[in-house]
């Protein structure tokens, strides 16, 4: 996708910082549709139907988190990313919880934020096609029908067990942060979401074995690795 085709709908109700990340970012090429509050910034998008949304998650009339949710109730796939000066991993949390793809903490850099939104880019491509079989190895996935098939043999994948599977994916050959995993899946970081998680991981692992040039490596400290 070329930057001039790229749509961005920016909701921040502080006008003088909106009117320098649209500057910033129309200076590389970026359309940047920017709304003064929740509620515009939810008419403009059924208009324009962005690429990309960057909301601010304080906003008179319709703040960033209730305007997400009622965005995916409609559209799963356009990604999100919220901006924020709050820094508590809670508010974190509620953020993906409520359909966010990234967060960005106030103050940030313009590089900073074309790079995340390239990111979120190059994802929701993946995301788009799950109405097709992914390759995997000598696997085919397909998430929207929780299958994995190799060859005539076709192994069901529960739910959260296509969801891993697909985040791990979108990051094929590279670390998928733990904390991202949990929070969009399971919407917690505790212990016991954790223990959860490294379980579904095994599972995954056995229904790949077939495979050997699958694995889905445990990097300590940060995440894990599908490489393939």
């Amino acid at each position: 996708m070329a930057l001039s085709k790229i749509r961005i709908l920016l909701a921040e109700d502080e006008m003088a910082l909106g009117m320098i990340i649209q500057e910033s970012l129309e200076s590389r090429d970026f359309k940047v549709i920017l709304c003064p509050d929740g509620q515009k910034a939810w008419e403009e998008y059924q208009r324009e139907k962005p690429d990309v949304l960057v909301l601010d998650v304080m906003m008179p009339k319709k703040d960033g988190f209730t305007l997400a949710e009622q965005i995916r109730k409609i559209d799963p796939y356009t990604p999100i990313i919220f901006l924020t000066s709050k820094s508590q991993t809670e508010d974190v949390v509620k953020g993906f919880g409520h359909g966010g793809n990234d967060y960005v903490r106030k103050p940030f850099s313009m590089e900073e934020l074309i790079v995340r939104i390239k990111a979120q880019l190059d994802r929701s491509k993946t995301r788009k096609a799950q109405s097709d079989w992914l390759a995997l190895g000598r696997f085919e996935f397909h998430p929207t029908k929780q299958l994995l098939k190799s060859g005539e043999m076709e192994s069901p994948l529960t739910s959260r067990e296509a969801q891993l599977l697909q985040i791990l994916l979108e990051n094929v050959n590279e670390i998928t942060d733990r904390s991202l995993i949990l929070t969009q899946i399971w919407g917690s970081e505790d212990f016991f979401t954790a223990r959860t998680m490294d379980v579904f991981i095994t599972k995954l692992r056995k229904k790949l074995q077939d495979d050997p040039s699958i694995q889905i490596l445990n990097v300590r400290g940060y995440g894990y690795k599908l490489v393939c």
